[in-house]
């Protein structure tokens, strides 16, 4: 099962766990595969407290981190975190707010208690996610950083390699894969439509191999519905050189999920969305 990326990385099987969960990072690592912390929602403070129990639980063993730092978004030229969240939460309209609520009362959820505050799920802008990237390339374990949403910025791309750290990105379509390689990453991660977050609407047969071609030399990462040995076997077979799950960590014990979540059929687990 070993393969040239795992071997560079220094990790026994060529498996890449992408949770939010501190706890499965760590197992999954300590397992001899390669946890990945998903750190959207997080600010630099909470990060830096879950990478530091990471270190704490997994000796000198290398971890990831997954970071979402979009190249063009609305209010690029804003760099005030909290002005920033303002001017993108004003740029929602009305009609959208109103659907959502209505949408959640006809499904039967019930309304947040009053004064409750939501986690920030907008601030997915370089004025947010640059600090993330500050506090991770400080911890010397996390050998590797993904951006989930596109290509990176290029400082970003030239801050992590200078360091001697491995960036890369998620595509679900082969025109991304092309601006990832031309922008000198070091690694991709191809996302099938089977995968449980976002991505695109290409099947995971179909875009790995298309991906693994457009790289060339640089190393593949197969996601979207990988979930059995047998799928791993496929990915690596078509020339991916590991696979990246998600949604399979949901039900494992070490997860945050939810008793409901845990104990649902894992094709429910594995449904798009």
């Amino acid at each position: 099962m070993q393969t040239e990326f795992a071997g560079l990385l220094g990790i026994q099987f060529p498996i890449f766990a992408f949770t939010h969960c501190r706890d499965v990072v760590a197992a999954a690592t300590n397992a001899g595969a390669f946890g990945v912390l998903g750190a959207v929602g997080f600010s630099p403070e909470q990060l830096e407290i879950e990478l530091r129990w990471i270190d704490e639980h997994v000796g000198t063993r290398p971890y990831g981190v997954d970071i979402i730092i979009p190249q063009k978004y609305e209010g690029m030229e804003e760099k005030d975190a909290e002005k920033l969240r303002q001017l993108i939460s004003a740029r929602i309209p009305t009609g959208h707010r109103e659907f959502a609520r209505i949408l959640l009362k006809e499904a039967g959820v019930p309304e947040l208690p009053p004064g409750t505050v939501l986690e920030d799920r907008l601030s997915m802008t370089e004025a947010t996610s640059g600090p993330l990237v500050d506090v991770t390339l400080r911890h010397p374990n996390v050998k590797l950083i993904a951006n989930a949403l596109g290509t990176p910025p290029i400082d970003v791309i030239k801050q992590v390699q200078a360091t001697g750290r491995l960036i890369g990105a998620l595509c679900g379509h082969p025109r991304h894969a092309r601006r990832h390689a031309e922008a000198g990453l070091d690694f991709i991660i191809a996302q099938g439509g089977e995968g449980g977050g976002h991505t695109g609407e290409i099947g995971s047969i179909v875009l790995w191999p298309e991906v693994i071609e457009i790289a060339g030399n640089i190393p593949v990462l197969a996601a979207g519905g990988v979930g059995s040995g047998r799928q791993m076997a496929a990915a690596l077979a078509l020339g991916a050189q590991g696979v990246w799950c998600g949604s399979i960590w949901l039900t494992v014990d070490e997860a945050e999920s939810s008793p409901a979540t845990k104990a649902s059929p894992r094709s429910a687990v594995w449904s798009p969305g």
